[in-house]
């Protein structure tokens, strides 16, 4: 053993070691316990940046832990390669975005390397290779032949920076998610997966994902949005169908002053053709940049179509307008108005003059209400309601929906904020929808034969529109049907169709046939899942319904993709997180070349629990880095006595078993630590703890026992740090004696014979504060431990003239004296 830590030369040292014995590579075991622990895989941007390092670092600690608990673990690592970025370095760099992408993989492989992640590459895959897209074309292609796919036009979000469809997840306060442009709405052809048709089972099945964070859990339910109301029809005369609006408060239906509707509306655009006022406003919304989020700052507008709407109760002629903050995809596109019962409607109502008619009073009489200032929101007792009036909101929601079906003007119903997933994107750098369009026979999916379809590589890139639609020679083909000539689709895949289901693909990316095999169906659901609370809705949840998909088609066999979810907190630096533009990274390739891998892993571990955010502190670094030579010097200095002798418990001195009972009790506070609480903080403060126990304990060269406990101190600490700090635990390991790696051993027990104690310590405290520490037997009664804590002589000068009310025990903890 070397005298000195020299990281650069150990790491590489022991990283050859691991792949020279392909350390890693794992393989279906039906007779052992698995374990499948999976990061969110990165995409490939050209580096790594200080959150890979802190997600990949907790999930590779997790990986690593249950490895030692003797179960079979999978930890496989990929790239989620088709997207944007590429598209925008290859305008910058005047490169192909293939050529761009792979450069960057294997920069980042190699990055990945040297942080000594225990990934079993021989699965390695990337989302844009043909291999791997061909199966989610294929899946695809079974979607539509199921019904579970359809194109249509839509109302999209448009992002003008990047020149693609956005996912109403995928715009975040009224920008898109990655250029951070603000969103227009557009009317284009789209291909779109029926979310809505397991909208009910995913809100149901997030009871089973007990072991997600419950802010996630709450997203996605406040996501999907499940709510109960009621169906009404309008009569209107200019109109042979009914306006349809849903409401989930029927009670207020004898308030509506008005209706509205969303600009894209079919009624309004029979209004625009004779109103030229309507025809402006709706062309005035169409370039206005509204997402849902933005209503409620919105400034309302609207313009009254001259049409006119039957209220289905009261036979009244109410007025249908045009306005801005009704949105086509949410609903029917259509609202029913009560100005007095809802703010929206109320500051409308006000802008434009129209009617507020009370139909709800206070349910408690000594509540007041003022109309002229503000509506009256919440649930009360109808009035002015006709037959409803004096009945308090159930009541009034079962009467009148029953009247309103008894009439067949609506219906009892269940609505979901939740629409469909639109998959199509304008973009190059993405994977073939697999669809061909024929003047006679409409779209017609590609046969299975002539998968995949492969998107060419090789492309003349400037930026305007994507290569492949000025591209005959791709977009040129056949109809399968008819065999007359037809035009293949030319719009991609939204990136999350990938990242959808590769954590199954994992199982068996090696299936040249299937998408996914048996194997499948032994590794999955994921047992732990790692990456940021970002992805609570854009990813999780799409990933959740592709895995039922998967279900339903045979390919898997349980309900959900991830049993349990870690969201990390971000990496901050000064107080912000680290980004370009703020101008505050730190670069993990020069903290590795400076300081070394494991000095990253553990400051990326101890600075904070992993939940929640972690300020960068170079001290803290240091600190990190001292820990670690010192570790090494006390095992130096260990060796430098020669072997120690075999352990004999019942032979120890009293100093002896203090240490020991030190090492054990850490041991046990670890193993909760790592294995249940994943606060590796604290398990890494516990390690410290021991080191400095270890160092102030005196091994005489002429106690061999002593020489014995210090060697198993040494030895449960190198194992207790191994999934965090790889790289020095493995030479540490083999310096004190060992000659099987690291990653072949196990957990360690604890010996609960160490913990017995022949004495315990008490805190003693007078009125809750502390005043001593006494020593009693470890079997000493209640009234032994209240005799030592009065005989103590602080105790017994803060009792000096008080009178001792009360003496209170906590077994093996402390005792409080209770005077006055």
């Amino acid at each position: 053993m070397q005298e000195h830590y020299e990281p650069h030369i150990i790491e590489t040292q022991v990283q050859s070691q691991w792949e020279a014995a392909q350390s890693f590579q794992v393989k279906e075991d039906p007779q052992r316990e698995k374990f499948y622990c999976l990061a969110m895989f990165p995409y490939p941007s050209g580096r790594l940046h200080m959150g890979h390092v802190r997600n990949y670092t907790i999930a590779d600690v997790i990986a690593r832990y249950q490895r030692m608990q003797g179960k079979n673990v999978l930890q496989p690592m990929g790239w989620d390669a088709f997207g944007l970025p590429a598209e925008n370095a290859a305008i910058k760099q005047g490169v192909p975005p293939a050529s761009w992408t792979y450069d960057n993989i294997n920069h980042m492989r190699t990055q990945l390397k040297r942080l000594g992640f225990a990934y079993d590459w021989s699965r390695e895959l990337a989302t844009c290779r043909p291999e791997y897209y061909r199966f989610e074309q294929w899946f695809f292609t079974r979607l539509f032949a199921k019904g579970l796919v359809y194109k249509k036009q839509a109302i999209v979000n448009w992002d003008p920076v990047d020149q693609t469809v956005l996912a109403n997840e995928q715009v975040i306060d009224g920008r898109g998610w990655r250029s951070g442009a603000l969103v227009e709405r557009r009317e284009i052809a789209q291909w779109f997966l029926k979310i809505t048709d397991y909208a009910q089972e995913l809100l149901d099945d997030l009871e089973q994902l007990q072991d997600w964070p419950e802010q996630v859990r709450t997203m996605q339910r406040n996501w999907i949005g499940r709510s109960e109301g009621v169906e009404v029809h309008f009569s209107v005369a200019a109109s042979p169908t009914p306006l349809t609006v849903y409401t989930t408060r029927p009670d207020t239906l004898m308030g509506v002053t008005y209706l509205a509707l969303a600009p894209e509306h079919p009624l309004a655009r029979q209004a625009a053709a004779q109103n030229p006022q309507v025809a402006d406003f709706i062309e005035h919304c169409r370039h206005q940049r509204i997402s849902e989020a933005e209503m409620a700052t919105l400034e309302k507008q609207g313009v009254p179509t001259g049409l006119e709407a039957i209220h289905p109760l009261s036979g009244e002629r109410i007025p249908v307008w045009v306005a801005n903050f009704v949105l086509m995809e949410y609903g029917t596109g259509a609202v029913m108005s009560v100005p007095a019962h809802d703010q929206r409607d109320f500051e409308f109502a006000r802008a434009y003059g129209l009617p507020i008619k009370q139909v709800i009073a206070p349910a408690s009489p000594e509540q007041t209400i003022d109309l002229n200032q503000e509506a009256f929101t919440d649930k009360g007792i109808l009035c002015d309601s006709g037959a409803f009036s004096g009945m308090d909101f159930a009541q009034a929601f079962a009467a009148i929906a029953s009247t309103l079906e008894q009439r067949d003007q609506g219906k009892r119903c269940v609505n979901f904020r939740l629409r469909d997933w639109g998959v199509s994107r304008q973009r190059y750098w993405g994977c073939p929808i697999p669809m061909i369009h024929c003047p006679s026979c409409g779209d017609v999916p590609v046969p299975e034969a002539q998968l995949p379809v492969v998107l060419p590589e090789d492309v003349a890139f400037d930026g305007v529109g994507s290569p492949i639609k000025k591209m005959p020679s791709f977009y040129q083909t056949s109809c399968p049907q008819c065999q007359g000539p037809a035009q293949r689709e030319t719009d991609t895949f939204d990136t999350f169709f990938e990242s959808s289901w590769y954590y199954a693909r994992y199982a068996c990316p090696d299936n040249t046939t299937q998408m996914l095999d048996e194997r499948a169906r032994y590794w999955l659901p994921v047992d732990h899942y790692v990456g940021g609370i970002e992805h609570a809705v854009l990813h999780l949840l799409y990933a959740r319904f592709f895995h039922k998909l998967l279900r339903d088609e045979g390919l898997v066999s349980n309900d959900e993709p991830f049993s349990r979810l870690l969201t990390q907190g971000m990496v901050l630096k000064d107080g912000a997180k680290m980004s370009k533009s703020k101008g505050n990274t730190v670069d993990p390739q020069a903290l590795v070349d400076q300081y070394g891998a494991d000095t990253a892993r553990l400051f990326m571990m101890f600075a904070a629990p992993p939940e929640l955010s972690l300020e960068w502190s170079d001290s803290g670094v240091e600190g990190a880095s001292r820990f670690l030579k010192r570790l090494w010097r006390e095992v130096y200095a260990h060796r430098q006595q020669g072997p120690a002798p075999a352990l004999a418990p019942n032979s120890l001195t009293e100093t002896q078993r203090t240490l020991r009972r030190k090492t054990h009790e850490t041991l046990r506070k670890v193993s909760d630590d790592l294995g249940r609480r994943h606060t590796f903080n604290t398990a890494i403060a516990a390690c410290m703890e021991l080191l400095n126990a270890v160092s102030r304990f005196e091994d005489s060269a002429a106690d061999p026992q002593a020489h014995a406990v210090r060697q198993e101190a040494l030895e449960i600490l190198v194992l207790m740090l191994a999934p965090i700090v790889p790289h020095i635990t493995q030479s540490l390991w083999h310096a004190l004696g060992h000659s099987q790696s690291l990653v072949d051993i196990p957990w360690p027990e604890t010996d609960q014979s160490a913990l017995s104690r022949d004495s315990i310590t008490y805190i003693v405290q007078v009125n809750g504060k502390l005043r001593a520490q006494i020593e009693v037997a470890a079997d000493a009664s209640n009234p032994d431990i209240e005799a030592a804590a009065l005989a103590d002589e602080n105790v017994m000068r803060h009792l000096e003239g008080k009178h001792l009310k009360k003496v209170i025990v906590v077994p093996k903890r402390l005792v409080n004296l209770v005077v006055q």
